[in-house]
């Protein structure tokens, strides 16, 4: 490792913990992608919480392959949660359906609150309607299929696709 990496893992650590996870999106490319050579050169070793949110800035840019390297590497399914939104949430809240399949195949836990009180579904839910991306509505038909808590999401949310979905899973009106 040349004297370059230091230096460029701590700049990314502070990025991590800052939560500024588009802007380091580039360290989650490629094959090895730095995050992980740091991770196999033993740099994450004292840094626990970075790694935990390095983990949950792979999940929120869809960058399954290197989530599912960290869970192969036994990190905790849920991530870290500096942003106040762990990995589960963050990954629902982007659209990236594959890597939400990843972590329901890990048991990542489904009924986890993020900082505004809110489950993974209810995460997808307020996303769908406000921050609509392609995969939302499946999405919440997989962690409802997973066995998330249909009454955890806001219903009626406002989008009449989202509601039949939840309808379908036993959701009442709040």
């Amino acid at each position: 490792m040349n004297n370059e990496h230091p230096m460029q893992f701590h700049e990314a650590v502070r990025g991590i913990l800052a939560g500024d996870f588009s802007r380091l999106a580039r360290l989650f490319d490629g094959c090895p992608c730095p995050i992980i050579q740091w991770h196999e050169a033993g740099l994450f070793a004292d840094e626990p919480q970075a790694l935990d949110e390095a983990y949950t800035n792979a999940c929120f840019l869809g960058r399954t392959e290197v989530a599912e390297y960290f869970l192969a590497h036994g990190i905790n399914p849920s991530g870290g949660q500096a942003t106040g939104l762990n990995a589960f949430h963050w990954a629902a809240n982007r659209g990236q359906l594959e890597t939400v399949k990843l972590l329901i195949e890990h048991h990542a836990p489904l009924e986890v609150r993020n900082s505004y009180g809110g489950t993974v579904l209810g995460c997808a839910v307020w996303s769908a309607v406000h921050e609509t991306k392609p995969n939302h509505l499946p999405i919440i038909e997989a962690l409802l299929e997973a066995g998330a808590n249909a009454r955890e999401a806001w219903y009626p949310s406002g989008d009449a696709r989202v509601d039949e979905i939840l309808r379908c899973y036993g959701a009442a009106a709040l």
